[in-house]
């Protein structure tokens, strides 16, 4: 019986009904004679409710759910769950889907509601974006399921607790994985990158495809085989390329709901994958107030594995961070000459000239190349159009701190120092990016 009322609810239709009678009964002492059709329709509702009430738990195991989770989720991506639901009813019923889900989504009014044929099945999709990386526990799955009389409602539970882990943006890792070997990542607003030259060694003649640069056509192979053939040259290999991720406080800005720090190791998981299959090494170390999360640079099968596991563990308490601690730390540690794409963030120009004497010092034996954001917010305030006084002054305000940024790369590139200013949203093609132009002029 406990596990019956358990069961047991009743739906709002049931109260407006409900009221309907008791008005019907209101009216009866101003007009007698609606006395006896208020008391019929009072036994007509209950003999209702009584009867919905048989038709749902009538059945053992009316409905069951199955929820179908991946093995891990794409932070800042939208990761499908899959429920499948199974109707024992010889009828037609609504069920309500109500999913525990985890807390870090925030969602206490999460419901999906699906009408399911009666002795049929019916699978759904739905999709979720999680914004941290971490352990996400989901909770029971509760069928909310009404007959066509909607007087009662029948809860069933399926599917037991369950975790999931939320790993950096590897959804992106696929999307990226081809463009950077053609001209794909144009079609994405991608600049196309100018080469000085090749200074690579010749490999192979090979049929002309799309993509190709027609400055290396062979015609002679071509008038030959009556088809475009081109001339095959292979990069440099086996470059060192380390991304260095800043995880102090000036990180911690959100934007779309992904902090700058879970964009820049969303990049870094992307660039990697870019990096070993141009056949470079690539490492990987974050820092604020220590050097934490070290990944030597290397191209063994598993460096992929170890790069995505470190970025998972990657954690910050959002402190102050030492640039000074991480120049002595690549000074000791990174003994060759490397690519080094340092993620941070700089709002204003004395922020950069604290900072500089040691980005000078890992510049003179590294290529440096910082990377850094836009704000958003005042982008978007100073393309607005002001309509007093107040907003012609934020809009100044904006203005200055967006140009303020411009002379941060200004200062950068007088030192040697190359520079990424970006949106967040746009960080992952403009980093590639920027590896494969190094790549192209062999500066490194």
């Amino acid at each position: 019986m406990k596990r019956f009322f358990r069961q047991l609810y009743l739906t709002t239709f049931t109260f407006y009904v409900l009221g309907g009678v008791a008005a019907l009964f209101a009216f009866a002492f101003f007009f007698p004679r609606l006395y006896l059709a208020a008391q019929f329709a009072f036994f007509v509702y209950i003999g209702l409710i009584l009867l919905d009430i048989v038709l749902l738990f009538r059945t053992r195991e009316g409905v069951t759910g199955e929820r179908t989770l991946p093995e891990k989720f794409s932070n800042g991506d939208e990761n499908p769950v899959t429920v499948k639901l199974v109707s024992r009813y010889p009828f037609t019923v609504k069920v309500r889907v109500i999913d525990e889900l985890p807390e870090q989504f925030q969602l206490r009014d999460f419901g999906i509601t699906r009408t399911v044929d009666g002795m049929a099945q019916d699978t759904f999709r739905y999709y979720l974006r999680p914004v941290k990386r971490g352990e996400y526990s989901f909770g029971v799955l509760n069928l909310m399921v009404t007959s066509p009389l909607r007087f009662a409602i029948r809860r069933f539970q399926s599917d037991a607790d369950a975790m999931v882990p939320v790993y950096p943006s590897f959804i992106q890792l696929r999307k990226y994985d081809l463009m950077a070997f053609s001209n794909q990542l144009v079609q994405y607003g991608i600049k196309r990158i100018r080469k000085l030259g090749h200074t690579m060694e010749f490999e192979q003649i090979k049929e002309y495809v799309q993509g190709d640069d027609i400055r290396t056509l062979n015609w002679k192979a071509t008038a030959k085989k009556n088809s475009l053939m081109v001339n095959q040259f292979q990069d440099e290999k086996s470059q060192t390329v380390y991304m260095v991720i800043d995880k102090g406080r000036q990180m911690q800005m959100p934007f779309n709901g992904l902090s700058l720090l879970d964009y820049a190791i969303n990049a870094s998981l992307v660039l990697s994958n870019v990096i070993l299959k141009k056949h470079d090494r690539a490492g990987l170390f974050s820092f604020s107030k220590t050097v934490e999360n070290r990944v030597a640079a290397e191209k063994r099968s598993s460096q992929m594995e170890r790069i995505l596991e470190a970025l998972y563990a990657v954690k910050t308490d959002f402190f102050e961070s030492d640039f000074g601690r991480l120049y002595a730390d690549i000074k000791r540690n990174v003994n060759h000459r490397s690519l080094v794409m340092l993620y941070t963030n700089f709002d204003t120009l004395d922020g950069l000239n604290r900072q500089l004497p040691y980005l000078r010092g890992i510049a003179k034996n590294h290529l440096l190349v910082v990377v850094f954001f836009h704000n958003t917010e005042l982008d978007r305030m100073s393309k607005e159009k002001a309509g007093n006084v107040q907003e012609i002054y934020d809009k100044v305000i904006a203005e200055k701190f967006i140009f303020e940024k411009k002379r941060i790369v200004t200062e950068l590139k007088k030192y040697g120092i190359h520079s990424v200013l970006t949106f967040p949203e746009q960080l992952t093609l403009d980093t590639i990016n920027k590896y494969l132009e190094i790549k192209a002029r062999g500066i490194l």
